[in-house]
């Protein structure tokens, strides 16, 4: 706990590394998943066990299951989730950011949305913010965000 959450030098490289990187929108999908999910267990500042938990279980037992899709290393691409989640983690970085992140992917491929898929993020992200203790301010706050925009189809 003794490093500062958000650290602008480390947000600029992922931005650097996600533009130079050439992958199927389908696969940003998922990485742009991973940072959606640790906005939600980040809006608190603090990232609990519980919520790495959840969020795994449910990448295992409901996102994999999803498609077929693998990543350049024949992966299921669903496990970008976890990969993006966890290097934000380490980094800290602000969820505010990593939100905003997530609103401009879907306002860009708003085709990948489906009902199915809106569903699955609104289930992974409850479970993520319910895993521990329940919801706090920060967790309702954002999520209240996340149902929005979910909602808006525009």
């Amino acid at each position: 706990m003794g490093k500062a959450f958000y650290n602008p030098y480390f947000y600029s490289i992922k931005l650097t590394i996600m533009m130079m990187t050439q992958q199927p929108a389908t696969i940003q999908l998922y990485q742009i998943l991973g940072e959606l999910f640790y906005a939600i267990a980040a809006s608190d500042k603090v990232v609990r066990p519980a919520e790495i938990k959840a969020m795994r279980d449910l990448v295992n037992e409901k996102w994999k299951a999803l498609d077929h899709l693998e990543d350049e290393y024949h992966t299921d691409a669903a496990y970008q989730i976890e990969i993006v989640f966890d290097w934000l983690d380490d980094q800290y970085l602000d969820p505010e950011d990593c939100f905003q992140d997530f609103k401009d992917f879907k306002k860009e491929h708003p085709k990948l949305f489906t009902l199915k898929i809106k569903k699955l993020i609104w289930e992974t992200a409850n479970a993520i913010a319910g895993s521990f203790a329940g919801l706090n301010k920060s967790e309702l706050a954002m999520l209240a965000k996340l149902k929005m925009n979910l909602e808006d189809d525009a």
